[in-house]
C-alpha cells in the first residue's frame, strides 16, 4: 500500500475539517451544472466559463467556506474564485484535472480526457493544496481500461514527483446494450474492483461512488488499509446521500467529496436567488453532513 508522504499528509489534513473527516465541496463540474441551470440546449450553449465562474464562486463563498475543501476546475474557477475573493484563506483547494464529459471508443467504451496543460506543477502554481483526477473503469472489462489507467498510472507519478496530494477518483458506468437490473447487480463488485485497481496503481486517497452496500463499504475500507476513502454523492436527492453517507462512515470511510446533492436545486442564473438558497438550503444540509462524519470520528477517536 503506497502511503503519502509528509507534504501529501499536510495537504491531506488541510483538505479535513477539525474532525479530522474529508469534507469537501465538489463544484468542478461544467457540462452538468449547465443542464442543471437550464433545461433548453440552445439555453445551456449560451452559459458561458464566465457565467458559470460566477456560479462557482457563490457555490465557494457562501456554502464551501463552511466546510474544509472545495473542488473546482481550472478553466471556469480558478483562478478567478481566488483572485475576486470568494475563497476564505482557511478553505483548502483542489484543482480538477480531468475534462468534462468522455470520448467513446469504438467498441463503446467510455474514454476519459484531461484538461489540457493542467499538471501537478501546475496546480500548484494555481494555489491549489492538491488534485484530482477521474477515470472511467470497467473492472470487469479490462480491454476498456487500457487508456484510461494509462491516464491514471501517469498522473498518480507526475503529482509524486511533485509532492502535491493526489485524489484518485473513479466512476463505473453501464455499457450500450447492458440492462439497467444487470449493471445494478455488478455494481458493488464494479466499485470494489475499481477501488482495488486504483489501489494497485498507487492511489493514496480516493473518492469513490458509494458502493451500495455496507458489506462492500467494509470490503473496501479493508481493502485501502491506510488508503482514506471520500464517498462521492453522484447527484443523488441529499435525504438518500445522508444515509448512504451514514453507512459509509459507519463501515470506515474517511468523509465526504460532495456536490450536487448539496447544491444542485439551489444554484440559479439569478445570482440573488441562488445565494439565497445556498444560504437556506445547501448550509443546512451540509450542517447535517458535518454532524454524521463528527459523530462517526469521535467514535473512531474513541477506539484509537
Amino acid at each position: 500500500m503506497t502511503r503519502m508522504s509528509t507534504s501529501e499528509f499536510r495537504g491531506y489534513q488541510q483538505i479535513c475539517g477539525r474532525d479530522g473527516a474529508m469534507m469537501v465541496i465538489a463544484c468542478d463540474q461544467r457540462g452538468g451544472m449547465r443542464t442543471i441551470l437550464a433545461s433548453d440546449p440552445e439555453e445551456q450553449a449560451k452559459i458561458s466559463n464566465d457565467m458559470l465562474g460566477e456560479t462557482k464562486s457563490d457555490i465557494t463563498r457562501y456554502l464551501a467556506n463552511e466546510a474544509s475543501c472545495v473542488l473546482l476546475d481550472p478553466l471556469c474557477a480558478v483562478p478567478h474564485v481566488i483572485e475576486n475573493g470568494s475563497l476564505a484563506r482557511d478553505t483548502a483547494l483542489l484543482i480538477g484535472l480531468d475534462a468534462s464529459g468522455w470520448d467513446v471508443s469504438p467498441e463503446g467504451y467510455r474514454l476519459s480526457k484531461l484538461v489540457p496543460d493542467i499538471n501537478a506543477r501546475r496546480v500548484r502554481e494555481l494555489g491549489g493544496t492538491g488534485g484530482k483526477i477521474m477515470v472511467y473503469l470497467r473492472a470487469d472489462k479490462p480491454e476498456a481500461n487500457t487508456a484510461n489507467i494509462e491516464i491514471l498510472r501517469q498522473s498518480i507519478e507526475d503529482f509524486a514527483r511533485e509532492d502535491l496530494l493526489l485524489v484518485v477518483e473513479f466512476l463505473t458506468y453501464q455499457l450500450e446494450g447492458e440492462s439497467k437490473e444487470d449493471y445494478k447487480a455488478k455494481t458493488p463488485w464494479l466499485i470494489e474492483e475499481g477501488t482495488r485497481i486504483s489501489l494497485e496503481l498507487g492511489a493514496k486517497v480516493l473518492k469513490i461512488p458509494y458502493p451500495g452496500t455496507a458489506d462492500s463499504c467494509a470490503k473496501i475500507t479493508a481493502m485501502s488499509g491506510e488508503v482514506p476513502w471520500a464517498v462521492l454523492s453522484a447527484g443523488v436527492d441529499h435525504e438518500t446521500f445522508i444515509g448512504q453517507v451514514e453507512i459509509a462512515m459507519q463501515n470506515g470511510a474517511s468523509g465526504v467529496i460532495a456536490g450536487r446533492a448539496l447544491w444542485k436545486d439551489c444554484i440559479h442564473l439569478d445570482r440573488e436567488i441562488q445565494r439565497e438558497r445556498l444560504t437556506t438550503i445547501a448550509v443546512p444540509r451540509l450542517r447535517q453532513i458535518q454532524d454524521v462524519l463528527a459523530r462517526y470520528s469521535a467514535q473512531a477517536r474513541k477506539a484509537a
